[in-house]
């Protein structure tokens, strides 16, 4: 009789722990330990982008009375679209202005099916290449755009991010390192038709991306990045990989090419801007949308699988990855841990601590408290505008699109067809 009951405290235990620690380390002592090894180790330098210095030239190269460029890569920049008549434009003119020289950039607009003027805007816009393709999904776009580029380097860029004039060239100034394979950009954001504000300054998504940038930093600077952006990357044309339909670029690129012995990195110099989502609502459904391909890049493509990884990036996957994947299951662990574990044994059933047993159920009703305030805050957020509520719901709502996300999944299927955001545009 006592046996049973004591053994099943014990499991919750364990499970609470568990699932704390699981919790804490990917989102607080994960970045903490990132900056200690970074520390210890040094920082790297990121490459610089190709220089006009008359070092980097070769005096043979140049005609009489002329100073040679130095020997750049061609840039094969890749937008694929569906419906994007609106900014294609735009976007088209955005890669034509950049710094990088023009007879040494392709600039390729590969239609999804699109229905409206899409492919007629990007030739009248100055595209070098526009593919009108067949409904297939962003995936098989992107890979029919890749089949088709001539670039030593094949960058891509959504339709509705702008990039900096100098963004190509410090993508291409990364692929001087043998190792790189992929090299993710930064993003800011804005809320209008207004410049770009960092990311932090007008909205909980910007909070998040400044604290990821941050990480994705330090990771490239120690076993590489674990995760893209796909406004802002570009991949060595010798490691392009063609992915299935429900795999994206920026999830399953950097993990695939390290099992195949490219480094992954991330490259401050390289900016762009991008309209965000103006609701935290719509911001969810576009994660939510996100995270239905998850479980193929986890479980089929075996991100788990530490083999290929190395120690060092093995641990970023782990923590950043895998841990933060976890985290609405592991939530649910530690709440029904936590609501168990609060209650008083009954005396005549498990023997009671002498002095000990109150002092320790109180930490676990502590963080049953802790619990059920996050979830009040997330849910009142509209009622009550303050930072610490609207936070909350943030956090709430992103972690639960990664378990709506695996439940869409297992619902529908692996996804094919994409979508924009609404607001985005």
């Amino acid at each position: 009789m006592i046996g049973s009951p004591m053994r099943t405290r014990t499991l919750a235990k364990a499970t609470f722990w568990a699932a704390a620690a699981g919790i804490v380390h990917t989102h607080v002592t994960y970045p903490l330990t990132l900056v200690a090894l970074r520390r210890v180790r040094g920082e790297r330098p990121e490459p610089l982008p190709p220089t006009t210095d008359m070092d980097a030239i070769d005096p043979a190269a140049a005609g009489p009375g002329e100073e040679a460029e130095p020997d750049r890569p061609l840039v094969s920049l890749i937008v694929a679209a569906f419906d994007e008549q609106e900014v294609i434009g735009a976007k088209v003119a955005n890669a034509l202005a950049s710094d990088w020289p023009r007879d040494r950039l392709e600039v390729i607009v590969a239609s999804d099916g699109s229905s409206d003027g899409t492919v007629e805007a990007a030739r009248a816009a100055g595209a070098d290449v526009v593919l009108d393709l067949p409904r297939g999904g962003k995936m098989a776009t992107q890979n029919a755009a890749a089949e088709r580029a001539r670039g030593e380097i094949l960058a891509f860029s959504d339709a509705n991010s702008i990039w900096e004039p100098a963004a190509v060239g410090a993508l291409a100034a990364a692929f001087d390192d043998p190792e790189v394979g992929y090299a993710s950009g930064a993003v800011s954001f804005t809320t209008d038709e207004s410049a770009p504000v960092a990311a932090g300054e007008a909205s909980e998504e910007g909070a998040y991306w400044r604290l990821e940038n941050m990480i994705r930093q330090l990771e490239s600077e120690l076993g590489g990045i674990t995760a893209g952006n796909g406004a802002i990357y570009a991949v060595r044309r010798e490691a392009y990989v063609p992915l299935p339909p429900s795999r994206s670029h920026d999830l399953s690129f950097p993990f695939l090419l390290r099992k195949r012995g490219w480094r992954a990195v991330h490259v401050v110099a390289a900016r762009a801007g991008e309209k965000m989502v103006p609701t935290m609502e719509g911001e969810f459904a576009r994660k939510r949308r996100m995270m239905i391909g998850l479980p193929d890049i986890v479980l089929a493509d075996r991100m788990w699988d530490p083999r290929g990884y190395g120690a060092m990036y093995g641990y970023e996957i782990l923590s950043h990855r895998l841990l933060r994947y976890a985290s609405p299951f592991l939530h649910i662990k530690l709440l029904a841990a936590s609501v168990m574990l609060s209650r008083r044994p009954r005396s005549g059933r498990v023997p009671l601590d002498t002095g000990g047993h109150r002092r320790r159920t109180g930490i676990y009703r502590f963080a049953l408290g802790a619990q059920l305030a996050l979830l009040v805050l997330a849910a009142v957020a509209d009622r009550l505008p303050v930072r610490p509520a609207r936070l909350a719901r943030y956090y709430v709502l992103t972690t639960a699109s990664i378990a709506l996300g695996f439940w869409d999944r297992w619902r529908q299927g692996p996804p094919a067809a994409w979508e924009k955001s609404e607001g985005t545009r």
